[in-house]
């Protein structure tokens, strides 16, 4: 049966804002306290999505979440009304208004870790929803993104849902971000490939010192466990952890597969020998032909070049000949050796044949580009049958969603702003409208509980 990769990809959420609250995050640092505008962040978005579509892509999209997150402004000690708890943690403590109201969830890459019917041991799609524990304003969205996700694709016998893993340091998990399959056709049985940054339980391993490493040896092997992968199916790698104090906080920023490809930095992983002839191995042992390596050497792009534009922060996407299209943002374009390096890389014999540059710099400035945007579901022609189909993007879907973005979203956002209790009546009005257009009925805590 034919299979298909979909991306689905996060809508920017009405409160999309700059607190810089992700350390070891260079943009989201570097642009703290400056004014967003949540409307062009969403129109941004929403035209990628469109663009990859008539491009003929597989595109969906995911609904941000409630935001500011009142539950979790409560259980920190705030009380009385919701608009009183917002306006006492913004008079006490505004950073921890900042992280409730944090519209983080439009980078679904950290959504979960999904593996398709084809390589789990029961035949079905298998969803872990991410812990994100290494971040306060990250840790609060698994739940909903539990509910969006079994609320699209709702057929037990055809998916799995997982609860977030334990939300402990050991077993920090960050999605899909630290998540590559490597197949010779979607279909087919694939090799999954998880990268970590430390290993929680092994003591003298090797860690980062300036930045967090995010991911855990022990959180992949537990999903791995979790969705019924063989051994023979998957591949553990570690992230350099020079990278990581470089800004490289997931492998995301430093390297993307697809298919066969692995388009990756020199420097992205430790023992990078042993992790290419592993990939290779299993893979040809599935039946395909070997990894298709392609790495970008540092005196090609450096480092701080890659993260600086997001090189590798993008979209590999396959096209019906065979050949693959990258998906850049416009950053990669206004560096003189990336650029330089792209117009290079679709003259060289791989099958990377296209560059596609997009405008997404109000995600960009927050430190998340075309990959973080989009959560990847390879899904065979009877699980795509099941999914909740007004998510699926189409000519309709885009008028449809632009025009609710123009209606609800702020196009000015300062940090003060997330101060005004009218934000969250916005959002709710907005939020409330959207999963009806989307047909996935009340996810958020909000419509439950008859605000």
């Amino acid at each position: 049966m034919k299979a298909y990769e979909v991306n689905f990809d996060g809508l920017v959420g009405p409160t999309h804002n700059y607190s810089g609250l992700s350390y070891g995050n260079v943009a989201s640092q570097s642009n703290i306290r400056q004014t967003s505008n949540p409307r062009e962040a969403a129109l941004q978005g929403l035209a990628k999505m469109k663009a990859l579509h008539d491009m003929g892509f597989k595109q969906a999209v995911l609904p941000p979440q409630e935001r500011p997150c009142v539950d979790t402004l409560r259980a920190l000690g705030f009380s009385g009304s919701d608009s009183d708890v917002i306006r006492q943690a913004a008079k006490a403590e505004p950073v921890i208004l900042a992280a409730a109201s944090s519209a983080s969830c439009m980078w679904t890459a950290n959504a979960a870790t999904v593996s398709p019917s084809a390589d789990t041991s029961d035949g079905r799609v298998h969803f872990t929803a991410a812990n994100l524990n290494a971040k306060v304003h990250r840790a609060i969205e698994h739940q909903t993104t539990s509910r969006i996700l079994q609320a699209i694709f709702k057929d037990p016998a055809h998916f799995a849902h997982h609860p977030a893993l334990p939300g402990v340091s050991q077993f920090g998990d960050e999605g899909a971000a630290n998540h590559t399959r490597f197949c010779a056709d979607y279909g087919a049985t694939g090799i999954e490939f998880f990268v970590y940054g430390r290993e929680a339980f092994r003591e003298g391993a090797q860690e980062p010192k300036k930045y967090p490493a995010r991911q855990t040896l022990e959180a992949s092997r537990a999903i791995a466990r979790l969705h019924g992968l063989k051994n023979k199916q998957v591949v553990y790698a570690q992230q350099n952890p020079a990278m990581i104090d470089a800004g490289v906080f997931h492998n995301d920023v430093i390297s993307v597969g697809n298919g066969r490809v692995l388009f990756y930095h020199e420097q992205a992983f430790l023992d990078t020998d042993q992790v290419l002839s592993e990939l290779d191995s299993k893979l040809v042992a599935t039946g395909a032909q070997g990894l298709i390596p392609v790495c970008v050497q540092s005196d090609q792009v450096s480092v701080a070049d890659a993260v600086r534009s997001y090189l590798f922060n993008s979209q590999l996407l396959s096209r019906p000949d065979g050949s693959m299209a990258l998906i850049v943002p416009g950053e990669c374009r206004e560096m003189d050796s990336v650029s330089s390096y792209l117009d290079a890389l679709v003259a060289m014999d791989n099958p990377i044949q296209s560059v596609h540059t997009f405008d997404l710099k109000q995600s960009m400035k927050n430190g998340g580009g075309p990959a973080c945007l989009r959560l990847r579901v390879v899904l065979n022609e009877a699980e795509l049958a099941l999914v909740k189909r007004q998510v699926l993007m189409s000519e309709q879907l885009y008028t449809v969603l632009t025009d609710w973005v123009n209606r609800h979203y702020r196009d000015r956002m300062a940090p003060e702003d997330l101060a005004d209790p009218a934000l969250l009546d916005e959002s709710r009005t907005a939020l409330d409208e959207l999963t009806r257009l989307l047909g996935i009925g009340p996810v958020y805590p909000f419509q439950k509980n008859g605000h």
